[in-house]
């Protein structure tokens, strides 16, 4: 399966290739490396020249090349929400705009679970037939709690809160939460209910594991290597399984979906889904996984942008 980002009004991915990628972020052009974009570009020299930020390494070093009309930092509309885009050292600018799929998938999840019974309500229609039992056992007496680890600048995170779930952001960085406040201060949800939290994963899973705390849905973004606040090491391949044995413990009776997504180099989707159907074996739903892609502007070609492995409740 591929989810695959068309064009939106304040992104495309112009061109692709020799290890590069092409993008239009806003009202901006820029140029960066891209691994997986083996292939021949087919712009010309002239077009890929004519960028407003360029990405470039050196052996250890790196840096941007940034005309004088860009500024600092700017903002753009996507999915419905406003990002503020900064170039990082990292060659990252702050957005992951192929997660837009993931998005909208779980706005729809959170957005539709009350529905029904909301809408009988509404319309006064069928409520003689269901007892108030059976009613207040449909109907949610408090918002979906979702889980969101490695959350990096909290697209995910405001999604699911403008949505209307009640959010928990983790991430190790105090300078990416800081900058997942400030978009959604931007979108207008500063005061949504989200615990913003700066902390190793590890570490605080065990802690609400602890505390009995329950999600009825996680969000996960594991890197392949990464530190804590306090210098706590992640790797990968040692500490991924201790991280869904945690997680599992965390859902609630009822979950709603989980989703895993991953840029590391080497692990495929099949291995994601794997683990999930482990993790979710007591549950009925449907388990999805494969690639992230995006379209190039003139539709005829994908680049591969990275993993994931979805399940939602039957």
């Amino acid at each position: 399966m591929i989810l695959k980002l068309q064009k939106q009004k304040d992104y495309e991915l112009i061109d692709s290739g020799d290890g590069e990628k092409l993008e239009r972020c806003g009202s901006f052009v820029l140029r960066r490396p891209d691994p997986e974009a083996l292939w021949n570009k087919k712009k010309e020299l002239s077009v890929w020249n004519k960028t407003d930020l360029k990405f470039e390494r050196e052996g250890n070093k790196t840096k941007w090349i940034i005309d004088k009309k860009v500024p600092k930092n700017w903002n753009i509309n996507f999915g419905n929400l406003k990002f503020i885009i900064k170039p990082t050292s990292f060659k990252h600018i702050g957005i992951f705009p192929e997660q837009l799929s993931n998005w909208q998938w779980m706005s729809e999840i959170i957005t539709n679970y009350q529905l029904p019974i909301m809408n009988e309500i509404a319309d006064g229609k069928g409520l003689s037939s269901r007892s108030k039992a059976e009613r207040g056992k449909s109907l949610r007496s408090q918002p979906v709690e979702v889980l969101n680890l490695f959350a990096y600048t909290g697209g995910a995170t405001i999604t699911c809160a403008k949505a209307g779930a009640t959010v928990c952001h983790v991430d190790s960085s105090k300078v990416v939460v800081d900058w997942a406040k400030e978009n959604a201060k931007l979108s207008g949800l500063e005061d949504a209910p989200i615990r913003w939290i700066i902390d190793d994963v590890i570490l605080f899973l065990k802690r609400e594991v602890k505390r009995g705390h329950k999600y009825d849905a996680i969000i996960m973004d594991p890197p392949a290597f990464g530190h804590g606040p306090k210098d706590e090491l992640w790797k990968i391949e040692k500490d991924f399984l201790e991280l869904m044995n945690l997680c599992r413990q965390l859902l609630s009776d009822n979950p709603l979906f989980v989703l895993m997504s991953g840029y590391t180099a080497g692990y495929s989707s099949i291995t994601y889904e794997n683990n999930l159907k482990e993790m979710m074996k007591d549950f009925r739903g449907k388990i999805e996984a494969g690639e992230l892609a995006t379209e190039e502007t003139d539709g005829n070609r994908l680049l591969p942008c990275g993993i994931f492995a979805r399940w939602s409740k039957a």
